[in-house]
């Protein structure tokens, strides 16, 4: 079943609706999962410590229970995390005019669980922050944890799924070099994107993961995936045109022609990026558009309880 057969959707309209819906879908699943030991607790508040300023101090709470709170703010928090996002035309891969297949394309995937996490992170008062990149660097937020700011980059996601655009190539090694000069504090980076870089080598791009790791950051990767079309290459066995999203090129072929060779020469790159963010103690996630959107907040909470920031 679809996402959006899931939630009986032609579209994705609310991106903070949705994003709560995948966030409660997970939290009420992770009871009946091996991940049940994982405590997913939303404190608001922290106890008040004699001495210190009463500026925060939440009065209602007071009345109510007469223990002494103090609100929590953004620079108390435990966590930054800093979500990058590829925009570049690979990610509206596969392409579905007017929705009629009601199929998540990999922008729209990323889109949806970058907002959930954001979800998830303001919920524990956690700071989180937006990069979005193609060509070039797009959008570089701070990290915040304010309702304001969530709302502010939700609105820029949505922004990207309901404009998509051809021919916008890809430079994620300078904009992830950009990214890494720029997050001043350590913080979990959570990059979401399908790796296909048309202009770049693949040392560039291990050059700019590595560039994350050396300046302390803790890094997870999902590379976004429709496993079908792109991984096990499941087309009809008839002429097809396959047109590059990126440049526009255009070649023709009989897909049983490709498929091995094309099979081959991809399990080689995924394997290289798979062993590189092993050398670089990276997280590496191949996150398969059609499989929810579980996969990507098990990964985010594992590694958040092996993190101390």
């Amino acid at each position: 079943m679809s996402f959006f057969d899931q939630y009986n959707l032609k579209k994705i309209e609310n991106l903070d609706l949705l994003a709560k819906q995948v966030v409660e879908g997970f939290i009420i699943g992770l009871h009946k999962s091996p991940f049940h030991g994982f405590s997913v607790e939303f404190a608001e508040h922290r106890l008040y410590n004699p001495g210190e300023s009463t500026k925060n101090m939440d009065w209602k709470v007071y009345a109510r229970t007469n223990k002494m709170f103090v609100k929590r703010y953004e620079e108390e928090t435990n966590l930054r995390c800093q979500i990058i996002v590829d925009a570049s035309s690979s990610m509206y891969f596969p392409e579905t005019p007017g929705q009629e297949t009601h199929q998540l394309n990999k922008l729209q995937f990323s889109s949806l669980a970058a907002a959930s996490l954001m979800n998830l992170l303001k919920k524990q008062r956690d700071a989180f922050g937006l990069s979005v990149f193609d060509s070039s660097l797009q959008i570089q937020t701070q990290c915040k944890s304010s309702t304001s700011h969530y709302k502010l980059l939700l609105s820029q996601l949505e922004n990207l799924i309901n404009k998509p655009e051809r021919n916008k190539s890809t430079s994620a090694s300078t904009s992830l070099h950009q990214i890494a000069d720029a997050i001043h504090k350590r913080s979990l980076v959570i990059i979401f994107s399908d790796m296909f870089e048309a202009d770049e080598s693949q040392e560039e791009i291990f050059s700019a993961l590595q560039h994350l790791k050396h300046s302390k950051h803790e890094v997870i990767l999902f590379d976004v995936v429709d496993q079908k079309l792109e991984i096990e290459f499941e087309f009809e066995n008839r002429p097809y045109v396959f047109v590059d999203i990126e440049s526009g090129e255009e070649i023709k072929l009989q897909s049983n022609e490709v498929k091995g060779y094309y099979q081959d020469k991809l399990r080689q790159m995924k394997n290289d990026l798979q062993q590189k963010c092993l050398q670089y103690k990276i997280d590496y996630v191949q996150a398969d558009i059609n499989k929810g959107f579980d996969q990507v907040l098990q990964a985010y909470l594992v590694k958040r309880s092996k993190m101390k920031i």
